[in-house]
């Protein structure tokens, strides 16, 4: 599968992995956005669309046989950084309640306003 990698002695990351090593077939994903599987935005929220995009990544992975646990790295691309940082105790709710409790991932968030990078 993978394994998170932490150098002995480093500050524990919160949020995310100082690396990930990884083996086995590779899926990537694409247009993970907040719509549904008729490509509608039934939310106009953030967390709303969050959600759906992070429930679009789980069905895509299903197709291969593959799980949310299997995931190395997500890359978040968002339009408004301040509205993201306002929600981040429920989009984490929402994160694990889709995605699960999984060891932490290598994450980029990028924004309109330039990005934010955990990894």
């Amino acid at each position: 599968m993978h394994e998170i990698l932490h150098p002995k002695g480093w500050k524990s990351a919160i949020g995310y992995s100082n690396g990930v090593a990884a083996s086995g077939r590779m899926i990537f994903t694409g247009g993970m956005v907040g719509w549904n599987k008729d490509c509608i935005f039934e939310k106009d929220d953030f967390i709303g669309q969050a959600s759906q995009a992070l429930s679009n990544i789980k069905a895509v992975l299903a197709e291969a046989n593959a799980g949310p646990e299997h995931i190395v790295r997500l890359t978040w691309y968002i339009t408004d950084k301040s509205e993201y940082l306002s929600n981040l105790k429920e989009l984490g709710s929402v994160y694990k309640k889709i995605i699960g409790r999984q060891d932490r991932k290598s994450t980029r968030l990028n924004s309109s306003h330039g990005y934010i990078s955990y990894a």
